[in-house]
């Protein structure tokens, strides 16, 4: 029985193992994925409770927002599904394409092949189920996330401009004095009643010696930190130079802010160990750090922004006696919103009440208030906004008042920066305290705290990007006021991300900024095409990466492979210039293969767009297809001397767009490609360096014509660069108005030199027709004077003289002077030109 108990159980052993390398074989298709991707019979039961409550519209926030957060974790399990069964899906889809185009109506195709494609069609249709289910599911979860955010932001709204009782009614400040005088007594209650206890009384006595010694370091720390703090900063400014000491001492500058924020945390902790305080009083205690936050703060960011020394540079251009006012608005806004703090805190909700107005980051509470307690609201809080728009009318005057630049001169982007900012300002602090007046607590208050809260974020974006430039010039060693690009990138990325900081201060919720992130990462779509930040990082990494290899690529041909082939200085250049844009055009294709990018969508966007974008590119594109024909075709190479368009010169560079050529007085000039390919180009060094120089002379009448041609002849042969074969030619050209033409006609073995050579087959001939008595004639013109007597007639003949204008000789009526070449000038015949006819 035992050895048949143990063949039993290996069969089962061995039939289970067989079932189980043949089940993914024999079970369908469909099976594979059907435990995979959402659970959609879940799905459907919150999708339905989520419509109902949005089309009821009567949820609380905090309900709207538990049900958007379960929505949102649905949305992120269907954009993970969508991509099921990707890898599968493409080969498939390669299969059916191996197989060919489906055949037309009325024609059919092998019976083989046509079952081939129904299995592989089905097959493709199962697999793509689950992510076209997964692309409706993330639809509808993401139409219904959009109905929860546009509820809760029209409540958000109809908060803010909600009317309460008006603060400047007298009837309503006896009620707001009452709430303040009731906080500080519950407070002082609070106190009393727990002195009173014993326990409290034992534990204040054990804990007295920790409770002294953190009130005082707490109270060292707020006293003497900030000059502790400078003391230190100047110190060690005096070890670096001067971009050294402005990074330094803003880095240094921080223990202003962390010194004192420390003490104020001391001191609050010493006010707990008493255990004297209650409910109101714990949480008047536990928004002490945040409003010394604030406070410290401010001056710290004061002090940046309107640096005390002369050696800072301040990154607001202003005069000294303006910066001292300008720490003093900073410091007194940190006041004002440390004691908003305070009083959102311990004054203005009473115990398991809240109200309906902004709170410090402009976000609307939504509330269950009386009429009483809501106009005694408004009027405790209206002091504070006066105030707050006074100081902010104060700092927008401050900043629209700053020493301009010349006149003529463009204003720097940061001075139109401040002036817009100031004038937004003045605009705030302006209608910030109407409203209040009038009853918009909530308005003003969304008003004026976040435009507190907006200056000191860019004002703490002009200090970072202050270090940052300072910073950087010290470690790369830069030498005065140099300007670099990284600082300018750093600065950029800095103000993206103030941008989500700002929103959030203007009322934004969380959950905005996140949609905006999920959308973002989602990408967007471009005719057709989706592009996320991966798809665009991937593309950007695979093209730096191909054109970096380009580029290593073009490096070594030029300067290890070329130089030992047969190809002269032109044809390697057009063999780098050919690989680069190879491998540009390579690189750029991998790239969006890489990321993913299906251009076949964008054919008929791109050919509607490539008419208008031809019109307007014609010459570029023709100045480029110029390019690549002197690059293949090389009528003209680097080195070569050429002349086009009455320019003569080097080639230096053959771009893709024009070509640089170095003329002889060391100028560039830009040629068009087109220019190059399309007109008439003198190539004088094409193929070799030979060239042909011809020089003109001429001799007086009666000189020996045969001595002349010898004695050109001798010289002509005599000078090095003259080739021999072909040998030098003289040429008795003909009879000119002044001399007897000569030319020496010669080939030089470099052309380069060829107005040396001119100049010095000039001196030669020079020295020798001297030598020779040979006269090399100068143009002559004869002056033949017409009617001669009418310049030597009698006076008395004369004519009077025509007036003549003031200060100028007058000139006889009748004269005529002619400058002629003919001999017979008189017309006689004669040939002497005096009129007689002898």
């Amino acid at each position: 029985m035992q050895i048949l108990a143990r063949i039993l159980v290996r069969v089962f052993l061995a039939l289970t193992l067989a079932a189980g390398l043949s089940a993914p074989m024999a079970l369908p298709l469909a099976a594979a994925t059907e435990n995979a991707g959402p659970d959609y019979r879940a799905w459907e039961t919150v999708a339905k409770r989520a419509e109902s409550a949005v089309a009821d519209a009567r949820a609380s926030d905090a309900a709207f927002k538990e049900l958007r957060d379960e929505i949102v974790n649905w949305r992120t399990q269907f954009t993970a599904a969508q991509d099921a069964n990707k890898e599968r899906i493409q080969t498939l889809r390669g299969q059916i394409a191996a197989l060919g185009d489906p055949p037309e109506e009325g024609q059919t195709e092998a019976r083989e092949i046509a079952q081939r494609r129904t299995a592989l069609t089905k097959q493709l249709a199962q697999l793509e189920a689950p992510g076209l289910a997964a692309v409706e599911a993330f639809s509808r979860a993401d139409g219904i996330i959009r109905e929860i955010d546009r509820i809760l932001r029209e409540r958000q709204a109809d908060q803010l401009l909600r009317l309460s009782p008006t603060p400047a009614n007298p009837a309503n400040w006896p009620g707001a004095l009452k709430r303040v005088n009731a906080a500080g007594q519950q407070i002082m209650d609070e106190i009393l009643r727990n002195a009173a206890r014993d326990t409290a009384r034992s534990d204040l006595k054990t804990n007295a010696p920790a409770i002294v010694g953190f009130l005082a370091l707490a109270l060292v720390l707020m006293a003497r930190g900030r000059r502790w703090i400078e003391r230190l900063s100047s110190r060690l400014s005096r070890l670096f130079a001067l971009r050294g000491q402005r990074a330094v001492g803003t880095l240094v500058s921080l223990g202003q802010i962390a010194l004192p924020l420390a003490g104020l945390t001391l001191l609050v902790s010493a006010l707990r160990e008493t255990g004297l305080f209650g409910t109101q009083g714990e949480a008047l205690l536990g928004h002490l750090p945040l409003a010394g936050l604030f406070l410290f703060a401010a001056i710290w960011l004061g002090g940046r922004v309107f640096p005390r020394a002369e050696m800072d540079e301040p990154p607001l251009g202003l005069w000294p006696d303006r910066r001292a006012e300008g720490r003093f608005l900073v410091s007194m806004m940190g006041l004002v919103l440390a004691l908003l703090t305070l009083v959102q805190t311990a004054i203005v909700p009473l115990p398991g009440v809240s109200r309906g107005v902004a709170n410090l980051w402009g976000e609307a509470r939504q509330v269950v208030m009386d009429q009483a307690t809501e106009a005694a609201a408004a009027v405790i809080e209206l002091p504070l906004v006066v105030v707050g728009g006074l100081l902010l009318f104060r700092f927008g005057l401050l900043l629209r008042r700053r020493p301009r630049g010349p006149e003529g001169e463009e204003q720097p982007f940061r001075d139109r920066l401040a002036g817009l900012v100031g004038t937004g300002t003045l605009i705030v602090a302006i209608l910030g305290p109407l409203l209040a007046v009038i009853g918009y607590v909530a308005a003003a208050n969304a008003l004026i705290w976040p435009t507190m809260l907006s200056l000191g974020v860019i004002g703490l974006v002009f200090v970072v990007l202050n270090f940052v430039n300072n910073l950087y010039a010290f470690v790369m060693r830069l030498e005065g006021d140099e300007d670099s690009l990284a600082p300018v990138l750093i600065g950029f990325a800095l103000s993206l991300a103030a941008v989500p900081v700002l929103a959030l201060i203007w009322g934004a919720r969380p959950d905005d900024l996140a949609e905006v992130w999920t959308r973002f990462q989602n990408g967007f779509d471009l005719g057709g095409v989706r592009l996320s930040p991966t798809a665009l990082l991937t593309f950007g990494v695979v093209f730096t990466l191909g054109y970096g290899l380009t580029r290593l690529m073009q490096g070594a041909l030029k300067s290890s492979v070329l130089p030992r082939t047969k190809l002269d200085t032109g044809g390697r250049n057009a063999v780098v210039s050919g690989v680069g844009y190879v491998g540009i055009f390579a690189a750029a294709l991998l790239a969006i293969t890489s990321a993913g990018i299906d251009l076949s969508s964008l054919a008929i966007v791109a050919g509607a767009l490539s008419v208008g974008i031809g019109f307007g590119l014609q010459n570029i594109v023709s100045n480029f297809v110029s390019g690549i024909i002197l690059l293949i075709e090389r009528p003209i190479s680097q080195g070569d001397w050429i002349e086009v368009g009455g320019q003569m010169g080097i080639v230096k560079d053959i771009s893709v767009r024009s070509t640089r050529i170095e003329t002889f007085d060391r100028t560039d000039v830009i040629v068009p490609n087109a220019d190059l390919v399309a007109g008439q180009v003198t190539n004088w060094t094409r193929g070799n360096v030979t060239g042909r120089l011809i020089v003109k002379v001429g001799v007086a009448y009666g000189t020996d014509t045969r001595k002349v041609e010898r004695i050109l002849t001798e010289i002509a042969e005599a000078h090095p660069l003259v080739m021999v074969d072909p040998p030098p030619r003289v040429y008795f050209m003909g009879f000119g108005a002044d001399s007897l033409d000569f030319e020496i006609r010669v080939m030089l073995s470099d052309v380069n030199f060829k107005l040396s050579v001119n100049s010095e087959m000039h001196h030669q001939i020079a020295e020798r027709f001297k030598a020779e008595g040979i006269e090399i004639p100068y143009a002559q013109r004869d002056v033949w004077l017409r009617n001669p007597e009418a310049l030597v007639s009698a006076p008395q003949a004369v004519a009077p003289a025509s007036p003549a204008p003031s200060g100028k000789p007058a000139l006889p009526d009748r004269a005529s002077i002619a400058f002629n070449n003919d001999p017979d000038a008189d017309g006689d015949g004669d040939g002497d030109g005096d009129g007689d006819g002898r």
